[in-house]
């Protein structure tokens, strides 16, 4: 497997570094540490110190990559490094289009943070239009007994493609995974509390309804366990009703996930905008997320 870690220096990258440090890399696998050196706009064009705030970047983008690389002394991968000039998101998309890379992987901040270059606009913009899936790290990192990751799939071809690319993903041994599907409501327009005064044939149709999707929920999530199986030693599924952003979030944190595992299509699939669920997960999980990608020839 071929990564690219993109890095800003923050502790937050160095986060993504831990955990990427945490997997069982082999030694042919690839990790790439990134950095693009950003000549951030002042409000004022003068020349005098840009220059001198330019001759700053440059000295301090090696020492960046350094500190990114002494954490990841421990890792059987082979590990090299690769430093631009341009914005951020660009660069790192530029990378990821002209390389054979398989993963994008940053650290973000939580939601509320706005300081770090690579918490909002980045991030989100690599999310968005990387071809290949991005795994973005969140700080603080939990040690735990058991590595554990939740799965969501709604059974699609783009879930299933995120399935694949999870089981080539060198968990620790430790590693469990929950497959989850959300069934929505059958009422979207109608409150839960008003459901029982609707008349009885809207309850038995509901119930009929009801009965069908969490049949198909249940043939998905165990497709998926029959299929992680084979890489995975504990795989565990689930079915919930409800909004999906709003369950996913809420079983990720009663699990105490380490990992949220969402599928979503690629740049040309969905014409640069990515999907509500996947952009609620990212922007509200409080652990990290891995968000999957196919790309439609």
């Amino acid at each position: 497997m071929k990564i690219l870690l993109a890095t800003d220096g923050s502790e937050y990258s160095k986060g993504a570094a831990r955990f990427l440090k945490s997997l069982k890399w082999a030694a042919e696998d690839e990790i790439t540490i990134f950095h693009a050196v950003y000549w951030i706009p002042f409000l004022y064009d003068a020349e005098s110190y840009i220059e001198t705030f330019k001759e700053i970047k440059q000295e301090l983008a090696p020492k960046i990559v350094d500190s990114i690389m002494d954490i990841l002394k421990p890792v059987k991968a082979r590990v090299s490094t690769a430093i631009v000039e341009g914005s951020p998101a660009q660069c790192i998309l530029d990378a990821v289009r002209a390389s054979d890379m398989d993963m994008v992987v940053m650290g973000a901040r939580g939601i509320k943070a706005i300081e770090s270059l690579f918490a909002g606009s980045v991030t989100r913009a690599v999310a968005i239009k990387s071809p290949k899936p991005v795994l973005v790290t969140k700080l603080p990192a939990r040690e735990q007994p058991v590595f554990k990751v939740l799965y969501a799939t709604d059974g699609s071809e783009y879930s299933g493609d995120t399935g694949k690319f999870l089981i080539s993903i060198p968990f620790p041994d430790n590693t469990e995974v929950t497959v989850l599907n959300v069934v929505p409501p059958e009422f979207l327009d109608i409150p839960e509390t008003f459901v029982p005064k609707v008349n009885e044939r809207i309850l038995e149709i509901r119930d009929q309804t009801r009965a069908i999707r969490l049949n198909n929920s249940q043939r998905i999530v165990e497709r998926a366990e029959e299929f992680l199986s084979k890489t995975i030693g504990a795989v565990r599924i689930m079915s919930e009703v409800g909004d999906a952003s709003t369950v996913i979030l809420r079983v990720s944190e009663e699990i105490n996930a380490d990992l949220i595992v969402v599928g979503c299509r690629g740049l040309r699939g969905i014409r640069g905008v990515m999907g509500s669920v996947s952009r609620n997960i990212l922007a509200h999980s409080k652990c990290s997320v891995l968000i999957g990608k196919t790309c439609e020839e």
